[in-house]
């Protein structure tokens, strides 16, 4: 279980009084309101209609920081249906890719249509409790699905809080260390080859529920959000982009660098630049510093 994150609903903080929302629209219209800072999902609809046939109607839909298809169902408080409710629409979603990618253009452009990560859909349960059996169901799907509780505080603070995390099979889990090196960076340089799997050993390393997403520009390394991206490798050098903040963090030529405003590949604001096993080890606090704001 991930650590409790807290975000300011409307301002100052009067009270920390743990509470479930009055009802269901209430979380699922502020977490569509603030689905990127939450989730790191782009919104893309809400109570989007299923047709006639399927008979249903998704709460959201999104897609996710490495181009992934997300859908999200709310349950205000504990649902046994919650989960099989959202499978049954991420069953939906991948005999419908087509309409989903129209979606996607509509709303985010041809760019983002044509990058679609159909290999790692996910499902985001987002409830105010779940039962010791809704964790075990979700590890027996071959899905990658996140069951996350949420709480309000007072009139102010909204907190969410990973309850369990599985991934499906296209995607990589900390569970697994030595896991097979980005095929990325295979056929480079043997040194590069192996620093690259120095950095991944310890991004995965760094808690449970740390899942890697492979894309052709990079890797993703996530909990509910990226919190890293590691990138093919350059000639002499690795580059890894973290969520960390570059006004917190003492820049070093040559070692880190601000590239907020920036293009590049992965997400992230901080470039960390890597050439050696000593420059892992100096980067960890900062992989750690990462890891804990996702």
């Amino acid at each position: 279980m991930s650590g409790l994150r807290l975000f300011h609903t409307n301002g100052g903080v009067r009270e920390a009084v743990p509470r479930l929302a009055e009802v269901e629209a209430d979380v699922q219209g502020f977490v569509e309101a603030h689905m990127e800072a939450l989730l790191g999902v782009r919104f893309l609809a809400s109570e989007y209609g299923t047709g006639p046939v399927h008979g249903g109607r998704i709460d959201s839909l999104g897609l996710d920081e490495n181009g992934a298809p997300v859908i999200v169902e709310y349950k205000r408080a504990t649902d046994a249906g919650v989960i099989n409710q959202g499978l049954f629409y991420l069953a939906w979603l991948m005999d419908h890719r087509a309409e989903f990618g129209h979606l996607v253009r509509d709303r985010l452009g041809t760019t983002a249509a044509s990058q679609i990560l159909w290999s790692a859909p996910r499902l985001i349960c987002v409830a105010g409790d779940f039962t010791r059996y809704d964790v075990h169901a979700v590890r027996e799907h071959r899905r990658s699905i996140d069951l996350v509780r949420y709480r309000y505080f007072g009139a102010d603070l909204f907190g969410l809080e990973t309850v369990a995390s599985v991934t499906g099979p296209a995607v990589t889990t900390g569970v697994r260390r030595r896991a097979a090196r980005p095929s990325a960076v295979r056929g480079r340089g043997r040194a590069l080859v192996e620093l690259a799997g120095a950095v991944d050993e310890v991004l995965l390393g760094l808690g449970e529920g740390v899942t890697r997403v492979q894309r052709k520009q990079y890797a993703a390394y996530q909990r509910l959000r990226n919190f890293a991206c590691l990138c093919p490798p350059q000639r002499t050098k690795l580059l890894v982009y973290l969520k960390a903040d570059p006004k917190g963090v003492e820049l070093v030529p040559g070692f880190t660098r601000d590239v907020t405003g920036l293009g590049h590949h992965g997400t992230g604001d901080l470039e960390v630049q890597l050439r050696s096993e000593s420059d892992v080890e100096r980067a960890a606090e900062l992989f750690r510093l990462s890891h804990a704001a996702a």
